[in-house]
């Protein structure tokens, strides 16, 4: 996914095919997000902004780290969905071939969940890092501080929607108390993202 075209990108995720999908497509939100904030970033820097220079190349190197990260994630979600499409095509003509196919699909709904809870952290973490650049960024580019917000809500809600679907056959009840608990930070992360979006709102009608 890395290296294709935005285009061949759409036309996959647009076909009746498995994956791309949903995951996928929320890491790249994530993505979008933390290289927006990398772009606020560079345009905040020098004289005029030398009293904020190491915390903008702190945001500006961590953002980058994340944009990677995000990209990570949507090739491994595609990759576990794959995993989880194969399960279900495993035989279950017999009493262990059913066993067999459920322990495999169950694995394969976890692994497919991983990718989701990664996602919420990332979104969480290109958050952190708006919240960090909004009161000493460049004003002109401003707006992309709350683009960059509501792609990281886009990214956390998506990435919450794909545990949930998951949640039904996992098994493993520890597994399952640490997916509902990355799920459960999305609410506070959107009340910080309408946050970010309402300041910058305020800030351009005036």
């Amino acid at each position: 996914m890395r290296d294709q075209a935005i285009e061949t990108y759409l036309n996959e995720l647009a076909a009746k095919v498995p994956a791309p999908g949903g995951g996928a497509a929320g890491a790249l939100h994530a993505a979008q997000a933390a290289a927006l904030v990398t772009m606020v970033a560079r345009y905040s820097t020098g004289p005029k902004y030398a009293d904020h220079e190491e915390t903008v190349t702190q945001v500006t190197e961590q953002a980058d780290a994340l944009r990677e990260q995000a990209l990570r994630l949507a090739t491994e979600d595609a990759a576990a969905f794959t995993a989880v499409t194969d399960a279900y095509k495993l035989p279950k003509d017999t009493d262990e071939g059913k066993a067999i196919r459920s322990a495999a699909i169950a694995d394969a709904l976890l692994g497919a969940a991983r990718p989701a809870e990664a996602t919420i952290t990332c979104a969480a973490d290109v958050v952190a890092l708006a919240e960090q650049l909004l009161p000493i960024g460049n004003r002109n580019v401003i707006t992309d501080i709350g683009a960059a917000a509501e792609a990281a809500r886009a990214a956390a809600a998506t990435a919450r929607l794909n545990i949930e679907i998951n949640l039904s056959g996992i098994k493993d009840p520890d597994a399952r108390t640490a997916l509902l608990r990355s799920a459960a930070l999305v609410d506070a992360l959107t009340d910080r993202t309408e946050h970010i979006t309402a300041t910058v709102r305020k800030e351009i009608a005036r």
